[in-house]
């Protein structure tokens, strides 16, 4: 037998472990990468001690990247920890989004400065610059520790993902990689430190080995958005993928707004018999796409779509299950501003066990839920009519 070509398993160019049917999901089944390790994190209560760990252990460099960062509890053990390791010689970079971040005290960027940190605040808020965060955000949220192990989902840097009491309790979902997507997710970093940082990152070894064992048996790729010809690659993944859907469809997405091609989708699946089920908040940290949102959920429900309200507090998660194969997760919303104007990061996987994962979590989820039915579509007051019509014609700039 030939030996094994390990560089060809590490970049995914070996035959995928999914045969036959399971590549119909993907849309570029040539970019999946295997001998991978996800491990999938339910809001802050698991997501933030594991980031807080991994950076507690770089040996090396840290890349980090959030939309929000807040000075509160969850802010200063991140800011902490990253000047901890700072002063024991890390490199690191660290990058927020300045209308995400507004009111963030410049003592807390200051004192990362001071440590030696590179930090960039992306799109300043400067109305009289083409590229203010007026017209363009940067809502990834990516951890990268050393080349090895890689985060990503739909969590930011505050108090309100943290477990209550303490914390705001809001749930949302993310997800540690180790093994070759991990190289991905660095690139998409990388692309959009070039273009908030005007400077590009010099010096990282691309190429070194992942680990590979038995627990290296997840399969899958990252998605981001960064060049103007990746704006709609998410979307195309999420369009094909549900052009396939045999079984089932289940989203949960805070700022769901989807646009004419995916509810098209959504009824054909439903027509083909597919079961179609979404989670969306019942209270949204941003009203105005939250009324947005409602307009469509008539059309929806008329299709067969069956729609259901997330009651404890914010649900911010932005996850995908398709018939327990293929599955995502990461910053993207479905909406116009993820996909036309905000840096997005996402994963896209084709692993039946994490989509079982996912799929799991979404019917626990769902148990919680309230079910939003045709008739509360009826019963809606003219007020709730007219503002929910009104900010949909505003949804490409929300």
């Amino acid at each position: 037998m030939l030996a094994r070509n390990w560089r060809s398993i590490l970049l995914g160019d070996e035959p995928t472990e999914a045969t036959g049917t399971d590549l119909d999901y993907l849309s570029r089944p040539r970019e999946l990468r295997h001998h991978n390790r996800i491990a999938i994190l339910r809001s802050g209560g698991e997501s933030f001690p594991a980031m807080l760990a991994a950076i507690e252990g770089a040996k090396r460099y840290i890349h980090l990247s959030s939309y929000i960062v807040r000075a509160d509890t969850v802010g200063t053990q991140f800011q902490r920890a990253l000047i901890a390791r700072a002063k024991s010689g890390v490199l690191i970079r660290f990058s927020f989004d300045s209308l995400g971040s507004f009111g963030l005290p410049e003592k807390y960027v200051a004192e990362l400065r001071d440590a030696g940190i590179e930090v960039v605040e992306s799109f300043p808020l400067a109305p009289w610059r083409p590229r203010s965060a007026f017209s363009r955000r940067n809502h990834q949220k990516i951890l990268i520790v050393d080349g090895a192990v890689g985060f990503t989902g739909g969590l930011n840097i505050g108090d309100e993902y943290a477990p209550e009491p303490e914390g705001g309790g809001w749930h949302d979902m993310h997800a540690m990689v180790e093994g070759p997507i991990v190289y991905d997710l660095e690139r998409a970093y990388r692309r959009s430190w070039r273009r908030v940082a005007g400077t590009s990152i010099h010096g990282l070894d691309s190429s070194a080995p992942h680990q590979v064992g038995a627990a290296f048996r997840h399969s899958g790729y990252s998605v981001d958005n960064v060049g103007l010809r990746s704006r709609f690659r998410m979307h195309h993944d999420y369009l094909h993928a549900i052009r396939r859907a045999k079984h089932t469809i289940s989203i949960m997405n805070a700022y769901f707004i989807p646009d004419r091609g995916l509810r098209r989708q959504f009824r054909r699946a439903v027509e083909r018999g597919v079961s179609v089920r979404v989670i969306v908040p019942s209270v949204s940290d941003v009203a105005v796409v939250y009324h947005a949102s409602r307009h469509l959920y008539g059309r929806l429900l008329r299709h067969g779509v069956r729609i259901f309200e997330w009651p404890e507090r914010m649900m911010h998660a932005k996850v995908g299950a398709i018939d327990s194969t293929w599955g995502t997760i990461g910053s993207y919303n479905l909406d116009a501003r993820s996909f036309l104007h905000n840096f997005e990061v996402g994963l896209v996987l084709l692993d039946r066990e994490l989509a079982s994962t996912l799929q799991s979590n979404f019917d626990s989820d769902v148990a919680k839920c309230r079910e939003f039915t045709i008739h509360d579509w009826q019963r809606r007051s003219a007020r709730e009519r007219f503002l929910q019509w009104f900010t949909y014609g505003f949804r490409y700039w929300l």
